[in-house]
């Protein structure tokens, strides 16, 4: 049995419980799996802080305002409000959760499925001017915790509100919000604990993925699909045209995308290196090839390139670097770049009229699809001599389907339960209406 081999066969065993953890994780550079603790000031890096300070602003520009424009402008008018509301509201929603308990589900030692308790309740993160000690993460030793907390909180945002675009013009404001924070802590959080925490079980057979291609986009993604299946059409899908608000919107939300995913791919080495710096250019690379290749092929299927188009091509060229980003040379960005684009227009039209489900604004389609071929890719074109790993193709399919198959079975449960206590659609009046006004009492002027 190879060696690959080996490491899947023990990853499985361990998360099962059945063979004990033993030696280090499988990246390069990766943690000791120790506890977090207090240090002295002068072991942090200044110039590291100040880069994941800088990150962490970038990534939460991402949704607020980014994801909350590149939405809003592609509802009706009278649901932009409305979209708006929901982003807002889910990054105070899951920032407070996050702190409650989130990140020690995600981010402290535990088992191989789930973080411990140690930072709940909003404990921990010290820092003690007095005794010149503050706290850090055993990810993260040589900044202080507060921040390390922060900048995988934007992550957490950002995904929950992702799920926004697969239920927008339908979903009660109320059930929105009770089922983003009980998806965030039972499915975000174990699925970024496997994945990121040395001693989660993906992270020890050795998956790679450097920012979050299966932790957040294909893990949003699949709940967006759930989403969108559990909910049902909008009313009048398919038979009347549903003409977005202003695409103008839209690009500078996007713009504010590919601006921010700096902060969120370069900000994943967690330090402000070379690495760091070769995260920032891939991920560039990858934007733009995306952007070209989704114009292309609309081009050639429809006879005429468009906005909206550049746009979900640039999105879907960083949402497959994400994965990649600390890995592949220049050259395997802008492959992954172009391959994403292309599979994620198809994705957005063929795939979308295959599966039946309006997902509303492409979050399966885009984020689904781009997070599945950047992670099936790095396990091809993960460089050794570039990050000090090696890609294994079958090591990434099987994160890639472990983390598509909780998302899946747990999204739909939650579904269920909210849908039981609460209901989770508007009536249909409401939504003729539109939900700014059903929602909200608010109406958009102009």
């Amino acid at each position: 049995m190879g060696a690959v081999n080996r490491r899947c066969v023990a990853g499985i065993l361990g998360g099962l419980g059945l063979v004990p953890w033993t030696g280090a994780l499988a990246q390069a550079g990766a943690a000791p799996l120790n506890r977090p603790g207090l240090v002295p000031l002068e072991a942090i890096s200044a110039a590291d802080t100040g880069w994941m300070m800088t990150s962490t602003a970038l990534v939460l520009l991402m949704t607020l305002p980014g994801i909350a424009l590149f939405y809003a402008g592609m509802v009706r008018k009278k649901n932009v409000l409305n979209t708006m509301a929901s982003v807002v509201a889910v990054a105070a929603l899951v920032s407070l959760l996050w702190f409650a308990a989130g990140y020690s589900l995600a981010f402290t030692p535990g088992s191989a499925w789930l973080g411990g308790t140690e930072r709940m309740g909003f404990a921990g993160l010290d820092f003690q001017l007095g005794a010149a000690k503050l706290a850090v993460s055993h990810v993260a030793p040589h900044i202080p915790e507060s921040v390390y907390a922060m900048f995988q909180l934007t992550f957490a945002i950002i995904t929950a509100a992702l799920l926004v675009g697969a239920v927008v013009e339908r979903m009660r404001f109320g059930a929105l919000l009770v089922f983003v924070s009980l998806w965030t802590l039972v499915v975000y959080a174990p699925v970024a604990h496997w994945v990121w925490e040395p001693g989660g079980w993906l992270a020890q057979m050795g998956a790679l993925d450097f920012a979050g291609g299966s932790v957040v986009h294909v893990n949003a993604g699949v709940a967006g699909l759930v989403c969108a299946w559990f909910l049902g059409r909008r009313t009048g899908y398919g038979r009347e045209a549903f003409e977005p608000y202003s695409l103008a919107l839209t690009m500078a939300g996007a713009g504010l995308l590919w601006v921010g995913w700096f902060g969120f791919n370069a900000g994943s080495a967690v330090a402000a290196d070379g690495r760091a710096g070769l995260a920032m250019a891939v991920t560039h690379l990858a934007a733009a090839a995306g952007a070209v290749a989704w114009m292309l092929g609309e081009w050639v299927v429809r006879g005429r390139p468009s906005l909206l188009g550049l746009c979900s091509g640039l999105v879907a060229g960083l949402v497959a670097i994400t994965p990649a980003a600390g890995f592949v040379t220049l050259r395997s960005a802008v492959i992954i770049g172009g391959v994403a684009g292309l599979a994620c227009y198809w994705g957005a039209t063929g795939l979308k009229r295959l599966l039946r489900a309006d997902d509303s604004l492409d979050v399966f389609g885009v984020h689904g699809i781009g997070g599945i071929v950047g992670s099936l890719l790095t396990g091809v074109l993960a460089s050794k001599t570039v990050g000090g790993a090696e890609g294994s193709l079958i090591t990434q399919a099987i994160g890639v389907a472990a983390v598509m198959a909780y998302s899946l079975v747990a999204t739909g449960v939650l579904l269920w339960i909210t849908d039981f206590a609460m209901g989770l659609r508007v009536d249909e009046q409401s939504e003729q209406t539109g939900l700014d006004i059903a929602q909200h009492r608010e109406r958009l002027g102009g």
